[in-house]
């Protein structure tokens, strides 16, 4: 059984037992989390499409740690022109393991 989820503006193929980085989601460590916005469910063969999304679905997903990704330099320069300017970012992600998918 597999699924397509939406969270943090991004789309995500789950199946029980997937773990995987997303959009740091506000909770804390090892809480359970149901996400309804589910736009396609396959169970034994048969898809499900939803339009946009699939009534009655639901992902549940357990938090397993808040992270951080790797830095990112942004650095922006003019020949010439005596500008420089340097900017770092680190993206903060929710680390999530999918328990189940109910249809």
């Amino acid at each position: 059984m597999l699924a397509v989820i939406r969270t943090g503006g991004k789309q995500y193929i789950v199946e029980p037992g997937t773990k995987l980085e997303v959009e740091k989601l506000e909770y804390q460590d090892g809480e359970e989390i149901t996400f309804t916005d589910v736009l396609l469910v396959e169970k034994s063969g048969k898809l499900e499409i939803g339009n946009p999304v699939v009534e009655g679905a639901e992902v549940k997903a357990k938090v397993l740690s808040q992270v951080k990704g790797e830095k990112l330099i942004i650095f922006k320069y003019k020949p010439k022109k005596r500008y420089k300017r340097k900017i770092g970012h680190r993206q903060k992600f929710t680390e999530i393991e999918i328990l189940s998918i109910k249809n």
